[in-house]
């Protein structure tokens, strides 16, 4: 009996404002603080609010037999947060159904599992925290930022002791294998769920692409694509970004009608349900052993990491702000790390990409800047700025460091005599009754 397993990608950047060369030294503030409210709002009037309500209607409408999953990255949960509350309360209410999981992942949506395990650890604590306070779940299933999976980062995973991990079901990867079934890591005991990538980019990419021979893409038709995998696979994993719905594909295409029937559609078949994550895990075996050498990721035709790491620009900017990790830390001031951590957010990277081929409209599409360059610039711009205050910090710390030390002087009382100790130097005894003449000043 085949599962459905719905996954929602939740993320919104805390975009950089235009950060000219004369802001640096004069003005902390890197990011468009009036234009990420003014995104977070519009997106949350078009989609969060309309899908989640969705959501919860098709739970209750079928009784539980209807289930999604969920990541909601810390930086879209802070922006909530601040701008709209409601947002919060809507998914905590679809948290008490029961009928839907939250997953962990890296609390900035950064590519830190690439470039430092003491840095991806911190994140992911600190997002599984966020989590379990906020919405009341402690997540069993990890969700690396754009599905990023390598066989290594089952190694780091394993630390947390995840029961499964997220991933591309990519052709090259794959071969002749489907990713309708369960794998394993190849050296941690931990399973891969794949995802469809056909299936789901149909209603993700193609759902409104009237050149598509598919199209008009029904819930009826989808759903009997997914009812052939019954006899030829354990899970159907849809995984998509939640935006898909209302603001990738607007209102007037149709998308929330298609997603209202398609519960019905799919459990017409007696032999399918709907699970989350966990119960899939918990559910199926793996079929096999799955090796991912390299890192692969949901984005573009080549299925990489050349979105966000692909031309000079962004291998520069990367390691850069990664190269400032010990000075960061070194700090101890709290201000300057969330900064170089909001600054790792994928999405700074990605706005650099150059790639104008097949994927050159969607990167159009989710660029919050007119060229690549100018969110090189921008970017680098804030870093100069973000380095001197980092070493400007250190300075004073050095300059703390090298005062010299005040001598502490402990007073018990009450005793016989005041018993003052002065490292090499001796003091008669003072009695408690005698007052202390301090010299004149003068």
């Amino acid at each position: 009996m085949p599962s459905v397993c719905f996954y929602f990608q939740v993320h919104q950047p805390k975009r950089l404002r235009r950060y000219n060369i004369f802001d640096i030294g004069r003005e902390s503030n890197y990011f468009d603080k009036e234009h990420n409210r003014q995104v977070l709002q519009k997106v949350a009037r078009k989609c969060y609010y309309p899908a989640n309500n969705l959501i919860l209607e098709l739970i209750e409408r079928h009784e539980g037999r209807f289930k999604v999953n969920y990541s909601l990255s810390g930086v879209f949960l802070d922006q909530a947060m601040r701008y709209e509350p409601g947002l919060i309360e809507s998914f905590q209410r679809l948290s008490e159904t029961g009928c839907v999981e939250f997953l962990s992942e890296t609390y900035y949506h950064s590519l830190a599992s690439l470039y430092s395990e003491e840095e991806f650890f911190e994140q992911v604590l600190e997002h599984m925290l966020l989590i379990s306070n906020l919405l009341k779940q402690v997540p069993s299933v990890f969700r690396n930022t754009e599905l990023v999976y390598f066989d290594y980062l089952a190694h780091l995973a394993k630390r947390f002791h995840f029961k499964a991990i997220l991933a591309e079901g990519w052709d090259n990867i794959l071969g002749w294998r489907s990713p309708n079934f369960v794998y394993e890591a190849l050296d941690y005991p931990v399973k891969l769920m794949l995802k469809n990538y056909r299936l789901s980019d149909d209603i993700a990419f193609r759902f409104s692409n009237r050149e598509w021979k598919e199209w008009p893409l029904t819930a009826d038709k989808f759903a009997h694509w997914v009812h052939a995998v019954n006899g030829n696979g354990q899970v159907v994993n849809l995984f998509m970004d939640y935006e898909t719905f209302g603001e990738h594909q607007w209102d007037d295409t149709g998308i929330f009608n298609f997603m209202r029937q398609l519960p019905e559609e799919i459990l017409r078949h007696p032999d399918m349900d709907f699970v989350t994550v966990s119960e899939e895990a918990d559910r199926y075996q793996p079929v096999a052993k799955l090796s991912m050498p390299h890192p692969v990721s949901w984005a573009d035709t080549e299925r990489d990491i050349s979105a966000w790491a692909g031309n000079d620009m962004q291998k520069v900017a990367i390691h850069a702000l990664y190269s400032l990790e010990e000075r960061v830390k070194e700090t101890k001031d709290l201000e300057l790390l969330k900064a170089w951590r909001q600054l790792q957010t994928s999405d700074h990277f990605y706005y650099m990409c150059t790639k104008w081929f097949s994927d050159g409209d969607v990167h159009k599409y989710f660029n919050a800047f007119e060229r690549p360059h100018d969110a090189y610039i921008y970017f680098n711009n804030a870093l100069v700025d973000f380095v001197c205050r980092v070493d400007d910090r250190l300075a004073e710390m050095r300059m703390v460091s090298q005062q010299p030390e005040i001598t502490r002087i402990e007073i018990e009382a009450p005793v016989d005599g005041l018993d003052i100790q002065i490292p090499g130097v001796d003091l008669p005894e003072i009695p408690v009754d005698q007052p202390i003449v301090l010299p004149n000043a003068s």
